[in-house]
């Protein structure tokens, strides 16, 4: 793939991407491979394969069946027209871009703030953790949470992974992902046979955990925000979250905003966790500004993140694929 038909791949499911956001239909490829990842885990522990060895096995048979897939669909439409082969890339690579999803439920909880019910269940739609007795600022500090995690594992790894290493770098993204969120579960029954899948992703978003921050950072100064505070409070709180990478983004984006976010979250009923991230003179009593100023923290760091990417784009050309 030449450097211009790569830039306009990205340029191209981009655009869609803000125009139309995700398409919501049956075949979707996210359900497809979702589809497939549950018939592969059923099969798996249907034969005694529920360990380590069949989490391994599910790794391997859901990439090899996503990107398989994509190249077989490809290849068949590239021998009746070139075109037709890269319209299809198009459609897979902006089926797997939601940047926009992201504003946009987040946008929703915004503007259903003053009803307090229906902002709990829009933010339902974003975070697994309990929302039914959420007040207003847990709905507010919820939602900056789970956009500023969200801005690393659904924009910038697959965005970046798309730029530096094509179409099959994105689909891998998002097959690793999707493992994670199916399997990567530290429970009786996948404390072992999810380990493949919960590695891979911690491996795949390590980067772009850690990039985020001076991004973070560039998006804060460029909208006035307290741009000075994005490193020190990532540095400082980062590790307060047990996962590898989630913690940068959110600790930067709390420091951005200087406010606290996390504290008290339950699941399932049980008190999971009870700190603050940020230092605690700032406040943690957040309203429907603080959650604005973060909805556009998002999108200045979402387009500095495609030119990140365009600019690298051109070392795509020394992949040998």
């Amino acid at each position: 793939m030449g450097l211009s038909v790569h830039l306009l791949l990205i340029l191209g499911a981009c655009a869609l991407d803000a125009l139309l956001g995700d398409p919501v239909y049956r075949l979707h490829p996210i359900r497809v491979l979702g589809a497939w990842t549950l018939c592969c885990e059923r099969w798996l522990f249907a034969v005694g394969l529920n360990g380590y060895l069949g989490g391994v096995l599910l790794w391997l048979a859901t990439v090899a069946g996503a990107l398989g897939s994509w190249w077989l669909v490809h290849a068949a439409l590239a021998l009746l027209h070139p075109w037709l082969a890269m319209g299809w890339d198009l459609f897979i690579a902006y089926s797997l871009l939601c940047a926009r999803d992201l504003l946009t439920q987040g946008w929703r909880v915004l503007a259903a703030l003053d009803d307090l019910p229906l902002a709990r269940a829009e933010l339902q739609r974003l975070v697994s953790r309990d929302t039914e007795t959420l007040p207003p600022a847990g709905v507010v500090r919820a939602t900056i949470e789970s956009l500023s995690e969200n801005l690393t594992d659904g924009v910038l790894t697959p965005l970046w992974a798309l730029c530096l290493f094509g179409l099959p770098g994105l689909i891998l993204v998002k097959v690793v992902s999707n493992l994670d969120s199916m399997v990567g579960y530290k429970n009786a029954r996948y404390a072992r046979f999810g380990w493949a899948g919960a590695r891979s992703d911690d491996l795949v978003h390590w980067l772009p955990a850690r990039l985020s921050v001076p991004l973070i950072r560039l998006a804060a100064a460029l909208l006035r925000l307290h741009s000075r505070l994005v490193f020190p409070t990532a540095l400082r709180y980062h590790a307060l979250l047990p996962s590898p990478n989630s913690g940068w983004s959110e600790a930067a984006f709390a420091g951005a905003l200087r406010v606290r976010l996390v504290g008290p979250i339950w699941h399932q009923g049980h008190l999971v966790n009870a700190v603050f991230m940020g230092d605690p003179d700032w406040p943690a009593e957040l309203g429907a500004d603080d959650l604005r100023r973060a909805l556009q923290l998002v999108l200045a760091a979402c387009l500095i993140a495609l030119l990140a990417g365009l600019v690298l784009a051109p070392l795509r050309s020394l992949m040998p694929w």
